[in-house]
């Protein structure tokens, strides 16, 4: 399993995990800069942790792809 699998700009799903790691710093902003009821901090958390989920699983999408997308329509690649 190689970690450099996850840097894969052409596939959609890299955008979605970044997308999801900015909407968590996003999350955690709003939890240690805004004072919230409990069912607010309840609601914030349950999206933050939720949210944090989500992005591991595409991470981890990407990580075990065999890389059959790098090899689609890569006849000219070696040249």
């Amino acid at each position: 399993m190689k970690l450099s699998r996850l840097f894969q700009p052409r596939n959609p799903a890299f955008w979605v995990m970044i997308a999801l790691n900015v909407l968590s710093s996003a999350f955690a902003w709003i939890l240690r800069t805004h004072p919230l009821n409990p069912l607010g901090l309840a609601v914030v958390a349950g999206l933050a942790l939720a949210n944090a989920m989500l992005g591991m699983w595409f991470a981890w999408r990407l990580v075990r792809e065999d890389g059959d997308n790098d090899r689609k329509g890569g006849a000219g690649r070696g040249m």
